[in-house]
């Protein structure tokens, strides 16, 4: 029996007998690095991006990330999380809570401002959607979480500081200079 697994994420081809078994592959280590390019060449495309999305849904209403970190600091805000459980282990931001989380407590969390967040506000924008078609207010961090590292915003994990992001996959490897990412 013989297999081969292409590092990266690429398929690989697991041979037993006659039959032939596609596998996908995960790399041994996930993938830590930094996005190759200048800073300002990340956040031009991710600015690019984010008209795309603003395009996308004109009905969404959002805050940008420095509008966020004024508003954090005057508090009242719900942080809400809508990336999978796996991203939200590499890093969140500080304070934030699960979708699951905030849908099971939208009684005690009533009259306070909600901001939803992803990785780059596609995610986050459809949940804002859905939700405000459901009666409840929400904002959708602009740029979301990749935006928030271009305003040096802090990241954590279990409550500590942390400059590791999951940014979804190599196209949203977007993040600013000092962040490590993995997809």
């Amino acid at each position: 029996m013989s297999s081969r697994i292409l590092r990266g994420g690429a398929a690989g081809l697991c041979r037993t007998g006659m039959v032939a078994v596609v596998l996908w592959a995960i790399p041994a280590t996930p993938a830590t690095a930094q996005a190759p390019g200048t800073e300002a060449a990340r956040r031009a495309t991710l600015e690019r991006m984010i008209r795309d999305i603003r395009e996308d849904y004109p009905d969404v209403p959002t805050i940008t990330p420095s509008g966020l970190r004024e508003s954090l600091a005057a508090g009242g805000i719900v942080l809400v999380d809508v990336r999978t459980e796996r991203e939200r282990n590499v890093s969140t931001l500080p304070g934030a809570i699960s979708a699951d989380e905030f849908e099971s407590r939208l009684e005690d969390l009533a009259g306070r401002t909600v901001v939803a967040y992803c990785t780059i506000g596609v995610r986050s924008s459809g949940y804002v959607r859905e939700m405000r078609r459901r009666g409840v207010e929400v904002l959708n961090l602009e740029g979301s979480v990749l935006a928030w590292t271009h305003i040096g915003g802090q990241l954590v994990l279990d409550g500590v500081a942390t400059d590791r992001l999951h940014v979804y996959g190599r196209r949203w490897n977007l993040a600013a200079d000092g962040y490590r990412t993995t997809w």
